[in-house]
């Protein structure tokens, strides 16, 4: 009863009432009233309502308004950290120098308002969500807090209690509501179809809003909801409800019901706590298969099974982990002691809801809440990831799970509190093994039908979609923290576990090559496999090492290498491996071996282990190195396409083994591990099975053919090669042997560097850093700044005018190229093949340029650092005889010219020799004497060392060969011989003593023997060793064709001999070494070089190192005989000889067609394609050189005919039509406008040219009569139509069919054949339409040039009575009688629609500025018009004026002549009418004027508010074509005296009343001198005693006179103002009459510029005296000049109903426009970053997803926003057409780059902001500081202005209004 009176009150005297009961000391009844009224606000059966939120706010804030209260509880803020959270896509800062954890992040305002300069930061977009970590010392360095949370919370006064009291009553009820919502909204998956959880979730929003506006309040408030959260007491009271409420009875069963249903058992049912719950282990079907965990025996999941075998070989099978002494309830048992407990068990049911995750963190600044919650979190860590693997929406549930977890689990101290307190390890690892252990199959590798080891299924989703990777980073992250990284090394069984886990990725992903037919489905499933062992074994394994650094760790190391071991040992046995690798499988992945490997060499390079102690026994080790050289092997096989027909997957994995994100945790640990058990084994032993596992035994024979039972010919050689590079690889890497961390980054630095230049960011990523983030040389530390500086220059990018843009590049330096290029670790990083290629040719031209060696080089040799003296065992490789073998077999067949030998073996060869050399065995006494008995099975070489079997000689060969082969023939040939002279015995005797002496050398027996030597010798296992299959049978081809037989070769040659005779055939000399090169040889000089070279290094140091080889080079030098030219064995190597020869000579003839086609390439770029260059010439030079009268020629660049352009068939230049505002876009000052990046700065559009015409343009239309009107201006400053041509003709006809073809051709790229677009089919530059050219002569046609010297007045009639012709154009002699109009000819149907096509380019508002639009009027104006665009643009183009002078590259390809000629033929439609022509008002003076004033409301448009340069081009088009010169200068004088006086008219209004009465008393004085019409006074004079007649017009600036006037006129100033007003219509003209009548335009300097112009217009005398011009003097006057000014002013001063203020306005002169400039950018652009990417839109008020900024006039816009459409158009389409006309140059604020949209397509063009490293950070990825770069800014501008976007950018598509 009592609730329900309360609730009738209002709520805030309600909650006034209940805080002032609650506070008194026995509050019993105020406890119980408000408990009534919560249960009838909350109650949970009502649904979640506003209402309910409405009384909580009130009654939270006991009496006062809500946002009052928040305002004192925040007063109380005790909290010293940020913690602001953030979701996905926001954007954040990392500072690497402040960071104690890698994952430190500052939320923006932290970051500007803490000290970070000169830090190592970036700024980057949050992939998963994250927090502030501001504040806390646990996470960042003090030092890097910000002002705010500098402060500690201490003078914060103390929370008064009854602030918060009702909030602790009443907050309790609020979030048991929220609960029993969830519980009642949840169904499981399987009970509803149509289960919603958005729905649910979407009516708790404002209620879960209202908690995180709580958290916001500050500390006070949070330590409030902890207290609630974690109360244990609150929560027994609340959750399970009381007796009789048989509502939360119901929710409360529903609870545990969704508890079982997760496969959990509530801790009612497991019993009394977890010793029960050992006993009573669940059949929870699979989950139970992890209820325990332990050393994981691998067993079938039933024993029954067995018997049947494998049912299948691809059926799964499950693994049973044995049980042991963990706690097995780990993944299935939870129980809820508190609030905080079940909302994270319900945010984990409904997967992790935004809004609940951001709750949660927003509480983490409370130390209480933040380890309370930590556990809570561990505690359900399984429960999650259980979860998550059934979740459909992994991704964004691993975003939000992490988002959660990394906050925790970067803070050590909490990390290792968990880790002792609640197993957090074990929790990981159980976790880890549960979920791979869903998707195992059994391994194939090696035994198919009885191999007992599973691995992971990498098709399966989980790898697939790397859904495992939360777990894992989660795993390195707490892995990063000593503390917790100790503990794993030391837990034993945890080790173990994680070893089993491991093994579960040994040998995954297993490729088994095909033989016989192309595979039908190519199985990506290697990304998932690469993507696993990196993230899942590697980095955990990088995390571990980086605490195995010292000495003190070393006990760690030995207990991984231990388990490694084991469980490598398991593995071998259950794959079933005795000794061979089975053939054609290939697996990339060897987790175990590279964390043994990984560990052996921390062990032993930092921790100073022995490594004998690390190792295993022979036979171990003999097993451990097969798979990795396998790997190796196949390599070379994949490379020599033998695994073709397992199609493209199989090269993309050998690429990525070697690729720099996964090299140094795969290929490099393999390398290592073989050199280890290389130093290690017997070196004939490893050598022997080097060459077996590369197939390539078969080749290692003196004889001249063989048989090679596994690999196809084409495949020998670069198998052979691989063999070789492999060999040499191995002995030269020092990564892990020796070389400290410094001298491995300058190596990979210096590998990266000499295969291509690289910019600073991807030799970042190219250099392979230490996976795991705490790691020394983090990429961009200062060692890595100081390596990179010492051993590159820095090139800053250039930029070429055809627009590619560069960016700034690092080439190395001189002394690198000459020292330390290093071809070996080239290879080894290299992705691609070509990159080698790439690095040779670099390192040749820099030889060439520094003139060190021209010819083709040979990669250098370089010296090694010194082997740690753990490895020295590597060396014995080099001095074993089975290699010497080797080698001395391929320098005699290198020799011989056998096939498949090749310049890289002889390389490779020389190459080991020299390593051998150079790396000598130290016990070399030691090893002579066991050499004596090893005579009976070797007597090819007498003992091991390199240097001494150099000089030994061998005589006799013994070789098995085919039957056929030549060395038969010629045994054969010597038996006939020694048939016919009587035998002696002598002889006989010998060659029998041969046969017993000869060589012969099988790698297969040794290896087989030495291998069985080593099994008895371990003799336990010497019983169940397995005799491999017997050698000869092996290695037999089936059906070998012909029989091999033994023979005997007579050699007589050692190594050194051979070398020499090399030397011999590669210089192609007789005696190449003479005997003064041996006193003098000095190893030290061949550094660089060819083979040649390499030879003589070598001979050099064998002579300086044993006196031996030296005696015996003296002696092979001195007997040099010709050596015997190699016979042609036989026909086959004669063909392969020739064939080398063929392919030389093709070679060259290749060469000098390609350098032939490169000069034409070249000429026909500098003529027809560089767009900026003004040397180039065009294509097209109107016919200047043909005779006068003859007809210009024009070439058709289709059908490549050459012929004049015809009424029929008329040609047509190609042109692309554009609209363009960039002239409306000028401003009168030289400074552009900048772009604002504050709320108080903003840009005024209304100073433009394109605003000030329009103004100008709707003022006179107010006056005075539209048609006059629409003559005395231009329009098209914005939206004009500017016409460019690449110069280029063809038929018009032939362009229609070139469309039709391009119209069926489906491939089109980037433009649009419906909307007439194509590219030049010469040049390929982008154009819309085709001008056609007129018929008849060029230009320069003489008869129209004749000076005349008829008079004036003469001339003046002669214009008239053309203006009354109706424009006649000469037509053909055919068609001359008739009347021309009516004729519709071919030509006139193209000009018809060019002019429809001109009018189609731009919009319909920038044609109609009449007031009855579509009037002929308006297209008269719209037609003249783009003449006067396209002239102003050129000016534009020449730079504003025309000093220059020339025909610039824009006149050069210019069509305006051909477009004057096209908009005449169309204007001459219209007529002017005879009585307004304005010709007559300019020539003769008319008195009878009056009554035409009567006849229309508004009068015409006086002369001199004309514009004059608009009237030119109106006479100039209305005239008959083409014009006598004399007429065109008749016009331009004429139209000069009025331009001249509206020069005087401004002036004079600029005067102040003072000087108007002094000049007008100078004119009145001169007025009678002679000449006084050419004198400035006189006429000025004239003007302002005209105007002073009008009162109004000098007295509306009187008040503002005293500025205007504040300096001084002198007649300098005014002649000077008054050229500088008369020059835009004389730069107009002359650049008219430079394209009618092709008259040269000389230069000058920029102030004789007025004196050249009028000089070539003929506006000066003859009689000119020398000395400064004055402008009058041009002046020609046709009558009396005064009466026509006169006449003139008196036009002004009859306009009653025109304002003066509106009268002066169009008297002043347009202003001098400054050339287009693009917004000006600030120099750093995080200051537009920062104010732009939060700025929300002025049009919808949001902020954008994707901002930008128009870079012409600084409109803020949405791309692809679909909040601003229009019609169906997005905003920066739309903007593009209102801001420049189709035009429109943006800058995306987001992404850092430029887009510019160009009519209906786009491009991206690059960004203007460069890193310190002269590179673009598109998308902002790297998040690194950058700079405007102004040569950019300037090139992007100079093709706005040149509108040459389409020609030189190349990469446009379509973007169908949706930007």
């Amino acid at each position: 009863m009592m609730a329900a009176s309360l609730l009738r009150r209002d709520k805030k005297s309600t909650a006034a009432h209940l805080k002032a009961d609650l506070k008194r000391t026995d509050n019993s009844s105020g406890l119980r009233q408000l408990q009534e009224l919560l249960d009838i606000v909350l109650n949970p059966e009502r649904g979640a309502d506003a209402e309910a939120l409405e009384w909580c706010k009130w009654l939270l804030a006991g009496g006062e308004g809500f946002d009052d209260f928040c305002r004192t509880v925040r007063s109380y803020d005790n909290a010293t950290l940020c913690g602001l959270v953030w979701t996905a896509n926001f954007v954040a800062y990392r500072c690497r120098t402040c960071g104690i954890s890698p994952c430190m992040s500052l939320c923006a305002e932290c970051f500007n308002n803490g000290d970070h300069t000169g830090h190592d930061f970036n700024m980057f977009r949050s992939q998963a969500g994250g927090a502030c970590d501001c504040g806390d010392g646990n996470v960042m360095r003090e030092s890097g807090f910000c002002s705010r949370h500098l402060k500690t919370g201490e003078n914060v006064p103390l929370v008064p209690r009854d602030l918060l009291l009702m909030s602790e009553m009443v907050l309790p009820r609020f979030i048991i509501t929220i609960i029993q919502y969830l519980r009642d909204g949840y169904t499981e998956p399987e009970s509803a179809a149509d289960r919603d959880l958005q729905k649910v979730l979407q009516q708790l929003e404002p209620h879960i809003s209202f908690l995180e506006e709580l958290t916001k309040m500050g500390g006070a408030m949070r330590t409030v909801l902890t207290k609630i959260l974690t109360n244990q007491q609150t929560f027994k009271e609340l959750s399970m409800g009381q007796e009789e409420n048989v509502y939360a009875k119901k929710n409360y069963e529903k609870y545990l019901s969704a508890l079982k249903s997760s496969g959990l058992v509530s801790v009612e049912e497991r019993g009394t706590g977890g010793a029960a719950a050992g006993a009573t282990e669940s059949p929870g079907g699979a989950l139970s298969l992890l209820g325990a965990t332990a050393a994981a025996v691998l067993e079938d999941s039933n024993k029954e099974e067995d018997q049947d075998g494998l049912q299948g070989v691809g059926q799964r099978k499950r693994v049973k982990l044995s049980s042991s002494t963990k706690d097995p309830s780990i993944m299935d048992t939870l129980k809820h002691k508190c609030f905080l407990e079940e909302l994270l068990f319900w945010t984990i049911k409904y997967e992790f809801p935004q809004k609940m995750v951001t709750f949660l963190l927003n509480m983490l600044p409370d130390q209480d809440y933040k380890i309370t919650f930590t556990k809570t979190f561990v505690q359900h860590y399984a429960f999650i990831m259980k979860t998550l693997m059934k979740s459909h929406e992994s991704d964004t549930m691993s975003n939000r799970i992490v988002h959660i977890s990394v906050q925790l689990f970067s803070n050590e101290e909490l990390a290792r509190h968990v880790t002792e307190e609640c197993q957090l390890l074990d929790i990981m690892v159980t976790v880890l093994l549960y979920m791979m252990e869903s998707c195992l199959i059994k391994s194939e590798l090696q035994d198919e039908e009885n191999n007992r080891h599973v691995v992971v299924n990498c098709g399966e989703a989980l790898l697939k979609n790397n859904t495992y990777w939360p777990l894992v980073s989660d795993f390195i992250n707490i892995l990063s923290h000593q503390s917790v990284a100790k503990r794993f090394l030391e837990d034993h069984s945890l080790l173990l576990l994680w070893m089993s886990f491991v093994s579960f990725f040994q040998g995954m992903n297993l490729n088994k090559r095909e033989l016989s037919e192309h595979v039908e489905f190519e199985s990506q499933t290697y990304y998932a496999a690469f993507a696993a062992e990196l993230e899942a074994c590697a980095q955990p394994m990088w995390g571990l090492l980086t605490h195995c650094k010292v000495k003190e760790t070393h006990e760690y190391t030995k207990t991984v290498v231990r388990y490694c071991l084991e469980t490598l040992q398991m593995w071998f046995d259950a794959i079933g491996f005795v000794d061979e690798p089975s053939l054609n499988q290939l697996t990339f992945h060897l987790p175990l071996h590279r964390y043994y490997a990984m560990f052996l060499s921390k062990g032993v390079k930092c921790q100073g282990l022995d490594l004998d102690s690390l190792l295993p026994d022979q036979e171990m080790l003999m097993k451990i190195m097969v798979h990795p050289l396998q790997i190796q092997a196949s390599l070379s096989e994949i490379h020599s396409n033998m695994w073709v027909r397992n199609g493209l997957q199989i090269k993309g994995q050998a690429m990525t083994y070697v690729q720099s994100h996964f090299c140094n945790s795969m290929i490099d640990p393999d390398i290592y591990l073989l050199q280890v058990c290389a130093s290690r084994l017997d070196p004939d032993y490893f050598i022997s099975s080097v060459f077996e596992r590369f197939k390539v035994v078969d080749l290692l024979t003196m004889a001249s053919q063989h048989q090679n039972a596994v690999l196809d010919s084409e495949q020998e050689r670069p198998m052979l090669e691989g063999a070789l590079t492999f060999l040499v690889l191995l002995c030269s890497l020092r990564i892990h042997l020796g070389m400290s961390d410094d001298e491995i980054l300058r190596a990979e630095m210096v590998s990266q560097l000499c295969m291509n230049d690289r910019t600073h960011s991807s030799l970042l990523d190219l250099i392979p850093e230490n996976p795991n983030p705490k790691s020394g040389v983090v990429p961009g530390s200062c060692s890595f700044e100081e390596m990179l500086s010492a051993v590159a220059d820095f090139k800053a990018p250039v930029f070429e005018p055809g627009g590619s843009m560069q960016q700034g590049m690092y080439t190395p330096k001189a002394e690198v190229w000459e020292k330390e290029f290093d071809p070996i670790m080239v290879i080894l990083r290299t992705v691609y093949r070509r990159d080698v290629q790439s690095a040779m040719d670099r390192y040749a031209a820099f030889l060439k340029q520094s003139g060190m060696h021209t010819g083709n080089p040979w990669p250098p040799y370089k010296e090694r650092t010194p082997l740690h003296p753990c490895y020295k065992g590597l060396v014995r490789l080099l001095h074993c005889k089975t290699l010497h073998i080797v080698i001395f077999t391929l320098l005699y067949k290198i020799w011989m010219d056998h096939q498949n030998m090749s310049e890289h073996v002889l390389c490779m060869v020389l190459y080991l020799i020299e390593l051998g050399l150079d790396n000598q065995v130290q016990e070399d006494k030691a090893d002579e004497e066991p050499c004596i008995e090893e005579h009976c099975h070797d007597s090819w070489f007498p003992g091991t060392s390199l240097l001494s079997n150099l000089h030994h000689v061998i005589n006799f060969v013994r070789v098995r060969v085919p039957e056929t082969a030549p060395e038969v023939e010629r045994k054969r040939e010597r038996e006939r011989e020694r048939e016919t002279p009587p035998s002696t015995s002598s002889e006989s005797s010998t060659f029998g003593q041969n046969l017993r002496e000869a060589q012969v050398f099988s790698l297969v027996a040794e290896r087989r023997r030495k291998f069985q030597e080593i099994i008895n010798r371990s003799n336990h296992e010497a019983s169940q060793a397995v005799r491999p299959k017997s050698s000869s049978s092996r290695w037999l081809p089936p059906g070998s064709p012909p029989q091999l037989v033994t023979e005997i070769l007579e050699i007589r040659e050692s190594m050194l001999s051979l070398l020499v005779k090399l030397h011999q055939k590669l210089s192609a000399k007789q005696n190449s070494l003479s005997l003064s090169w041996l006193a003098e040889a000095d190893p030290a000089k061949h550094s660089h070089g060819d083979g040649i070279t390499a030879i003589e290094r070598i001979l050099a140091k064998a002579a300086t190192r044993s006196r031996h080889s030296k005696r015996c080079l003296q002696d092979i030098c001195g007997k040099v005989c010709p050596p015997i030219p190699p016979k042609k064995n036989s026909p086959g190597d004669k063909k392969s000889m020739d064939k080398e020869e063929r392919r030389q000579r093709a070679r060259e003839r290749q060469q000098k067609l390609l350098a032939e086609f490169a000069s034409r390439q070249k000429s026909f770029m500098e003529t027809a394609m560089d767009v900026e260059s003004p040397e180039s010439d065009a294509v097209m030079d109107l016919g200047s050189s043909e005779p006068l009268e003859s007809e210009v020629l024009y070439d058709c660049v289709i059908c490549g005919q050459s012929g004049p352009s015809t009424e029929d068939r008329p040609t047509g230049l190609v042109v692309l039509l554009q609209a363009s505002s960039v002239l409306g876009h000028r401003c009168r000052s030289d400074i552009p406008k900048r772009l604002p990046i504050t709320d108080e700065e903003q840009i005024y559009p209304e100073d433009t040219c394109g605003a000030t015409h329009d103004v100008r343009l709707s003022l006179m239309q107010r006056y005075f009569k539209d048609s006059s009107c629409l003559q005395s201006v231009s329009i098209g400053w914005d939206g004009g139509v500017y016409v460019q041509t690449c110069g280029h003709t063809l038929h018009i006809d032939c362009h229609k069919s070139y469309m039709e073809s391009l119209r069926n051709d489906q491939v089109l790229q980037g433009f649009s054949v419906d909307k007439g677009e194509f590219t030049c089919p010469l040049c390929r530059q982008f154009a819309n339409s085709v001008l056609p050219c007129r018929p008849g002569r060029g230009t320069e046609a003489g008869a129209w040039h004749v000076p005349s010297n008829k008079s004036m007045p003469t001339l003046v009639k002669e214009v008239e009575d053309l203006q009354e012709q109706l424009g006649i154009f000469p037509v053909s002699g055919s068609v001359k009688q008739k009347d021309p109009i009516l004729v519709e000819t071919n030509l006139s149907k193209e000009m018809e629609s060019v002019i429809k096509d001109i009018k189609n380019t731009t919009q319909k508002k920038y044609m109609d500025y009449g007031k009855n639009p579509g009037s002929p009027d308006n297209d008269f104006l719209f037609m003249y018009s783009v003449a006067r665009t396209n002239l102003e643009l050129e000016l534009v183009h020449r730079g504003g004026n025309l000093c220059s002078g020339g025909a610039s590259a824009a006149a050069k390809r210019s069509c305006l002549n051909q477009l004057f000629h096209v908009l005449a033929m169309h204007m001459r439609l219209y007529s002017i009418d005879s009585a307004y022509n304005p010709w007559t008002r300019l020539t003769q003076s008319t008195q009878s004027r009056e009554p035409e004033f009567c006849d229309e409301e508004h009068p015409e448009v006086p002369m001199l508010f004309r514009d004059v340069p608009s009237l030119l081009i109106i006479f100039i088009l209305t005239m008959p074509q083409p014009l006598r010169k004399e007429h065109f200068t008749c016009v331009v004088k004429v139209l000069y005296s009025l331009q001249y006086t509206q020069a005087l008219v401004a002036l004079s209004i600029r005067f102040s009343r003072e000087e108007r009465r002094a000049w007008s008393n100078t004119g009145a004085a001169k007025k009678n001198t002679p000449n006084s019409d050419k004198l400035w006074e006189s006429l000025l004079g004239h003007v302002i005693s005209e105007l002073t007649k009008a009162k109004d017009v000098y007295d509306t600036n009187s008040e503002d006179s005293s500025v205007l006037s504040s300096s001084v006129w002198s007649p300098q100033s005014i002649e000077f103002s008054i050229q500088q007003i008369c020059l835009p219509f004389l730069r107009l003209s002359c650049l008219l009459q430079h394209h009618l009548y092709g008259d040269g335009l000389p230069g000058c300097p920029v102030d004789e510029e007025f004196s050249l112009l009028t000089g070539c217009l003929g506006l000066l005398g003859s009689g000119q005296p020398a000395g400064p011009l004055s402008s009058a003097a041009c002046l020609k006057w046709n009558i009396n000049a005064f009466d026509m000014i006169s006449q003139w002013c008196s036009e002004v001063m009859g306009l009653s109903d025109t304002p003066a203020q509106q009268s002066v306005s169009l008297l002043v002169q347009g202003p001098q426009w400054a050339a287009p400039r693009l917004l000006q950018l600030p120099d750093n652009y995080n200051t537009i970053f920062q104010y732009y990417h939060r700025k929300s839109c002025s049009s919808c008020n949001k902020t954008p997803k994707d901002p930008a900024l128009c870079l012409v006039c600084g409109a803020f816009v949405c791309l692809k926003g679909h909040c601003c459409k229009q019609q169906g158009v997005c905003e920066c389409v739309l903007h593009s057409q209102h801001c420049g006309a189709a035009t429109g140059i943006f800058l995306l604020i987001n992404a850092s780059v430029i887009i510019i949209i160009r009519g209906h397509r786009f491009c991206l063009w690059g960004s203007v902001y460069l890193d310190a490293h002269g590179e673009e950070d598109r998308d902002l990825r790297r998040g690194k500081p950058l700079y405007l770069c102004e040569e950019r800014y300037r090139v992007l501008e100079q093709q706005w202005v040149s509108h040459t976007f389409d020609h030189i950018n190349k990469r446009w598509g379509p973007h169908y209004n949706g930007l």
